[in-house]
């Protein structure tokens, strides 16, 4: 019998670190929400409090009562990376638009399904959304290798995922469309801006999780393209031993060289407080990050002498600092309905805000009833649309390969907040796969 996830039942994988919450079922889990009953107190700053969440719908203070509408999403959770906070903030904008009108009086019901990156684990999952929960749609997918797994299942369904990629297939196949440029396209923002720095050296280490390689190859065409050397290196996850670590990759950049790392934050974390207790901080030019480590925690518990000293890729906008009515919006929908979301403010919460966003436009969309062809109909149908959180305004598209989101922006940690050190810039196109789908789908305008 499934098992179902509540936000009481999540533990945290390190005391308080977030964005690797642990403890839902451990094999193909599904949690189904309506969102009718508020839910209380993630991190948030004093702006948000000046937005009504009663913006994120079409009917305020009225709650949606019709059919629901079933979406489903399936997310990494296991020791060491887990990505639930991105559907579960889906799923908190879900729960928002419910209480004020739904989708034309229907009520959207996301389950979210986890797997710990076993196949046929995550093809039962995919199965299980769709025979037995009759989802009509996928809005949240984040895991290691669901859309090597699961490509050819929706793609033979008629599915138009709107996912956070992670695996190849997330950007290569017609049916996926994702919001984040996933780590490898993440990767490649960090070490460009390094490369922009003039290092004379670039160490890339990563988890040792399925597709290092295909992750690997976008920093070392970036790294081949500037004619400067590059080291590749891969960690077990959870890392126990640290220092051995922060000392292998600050030996191997040398003193005007880049360390550029690819974890979640808590492993980031462990990996940056090593380098600190061992005096290694200032021995090289720069320390770099992928877009998972652009949260505040990770910042805070870095402290001032990381200041101006690591830079992180952004693939959404950098919400310290951000004053918008979508900024505000997120982070008032964070404090009143995200207390599943154990990280609280950052990427990974950005993202399952900015997919849930996406699907209640196509939805809004739709005249007539909601079925699996008239839905993935409006997603793909999705263009130029402004998300508020993105460089590019997002387009889904009928091309063989999806990279809608290819342009970002770098953060530094600075006294405990990661604050903006360069703005929107199109990734390389020394990077192969972005240079195809820009023949493809062109360059997206920016977002006004």
């Amino acid at each position: 019998m499934r098992r179902h996830i509540s936000a009481r039942r999540t533990i945290l994988l390190a005391a308080a670190l977030g964005l690797a919450a642990a403890g839902c079922s451990s094999s193909g889990s599904t949690a189904a929400s309506t969102g009718s009953t508020p839910a209380g107190g993630s991190s948030s700053s004093a702006s948000a409090a000046t937005v009504s969440t009663s913006s994120c719908g079409s009917k305020p203070g009225v709650a949606a009562t019709g059919t629901p509408i079933p979406l489903g999403a399936i997310a990494t959770n296991q020791p060491g990376t887990s990505f639930t906070d991105i559907p579960n903030m889906a799923k908190a904008y879900f729960d928002c638009v419910n209480a004020n009108g739904g989708i034309n009086g229907h009520p959207i019901k996301l389950y979210i399904a986890t797997e710990q990156t076993n196949p046929a684990q995550i093809a039962a999952d995919a199965k299980q959304l769709v025979q037995t929960d009759k989802v009509v749609g996928i809005v949240g997918n984040t895991s290691i290798i669901e859309c090597s797994i699961n490509s050819g299942y929706w793609q033979k369904l008629g599915f138009y995922v709107i996912d956070s990629g992670i695996a190849p297939e997330c950007y290569s196949t017609p049916n996926s469309a994702a919001v984040n440029m996933g780590p490898r396209y993440s990767s490649d923002g960090a070490v460009q801006y390094a490369l922009a720095q003039h290092v004379s050296k670039v160490v890339f280490d990563q988890a040792n999780v399925p597709g290092t390689g295909y992750i690997a190859a976008g920093p070392a065409a970036l790294a081949k393209a500037a004619n400067t050397p590059i080291v590749q290196l891969t960690e077990n996850v959870p890392i126990t031993d640290a220092n051995s670590v922060a000392i292998k990759e600050v030996n191997d950049a040398g003193p005007n060289g880049a360390v550029i790392l690819n974890f979640t934050p808590p492993q980031a974390l462990v990996i940056l407080q090593a380098a600190q207790k061992l005096g290694l901080e200032d021995r090289v030019k720069l320390w770099g990050c992928s877009t998972p480590c652009n949260t505040d925690f990770l910042a805070q518990s870095l402290g001032s002498k990381w200041n101006n000293k690591l830079f992180v890729n952004a693939e959404l906008t950098p919400p310290d600092g951000t004053n918008t009515p979508t900024m505000n919006l997120y982070k008032a929908i964070l404090k009143q309905y995200g207390s599943s979301v154990q990280g609280g403010i950052g990427s990974f919460s950005q993202m399952g805000f900015t997919e849930a966003e996406i699907a209640v436009h196509a939805l809004q969309s739709i005249t007539g009833p909601y079925t699996v062809q008239s839905v993935n109909a409006a997603f793909k149908a999705v263009k130029d649309f402004n998300t508020g959180m993105l460089c590019q305004l997002w387009t889904y598209g009928n091309y063989p390969l999806h990279i809608p989101n290819n342009a970002d922006y770098t953060v530094t940690a600075n006294n405990g907040k990661m604050t903006t050190a360069q703005g929107c810039t199109p990734i390389s196109a020394a990077d192969p796969q972005i240079a195809q789908y820009r023949s493809a789908a062109g360059t997206a305008a920016n977002a006004p």
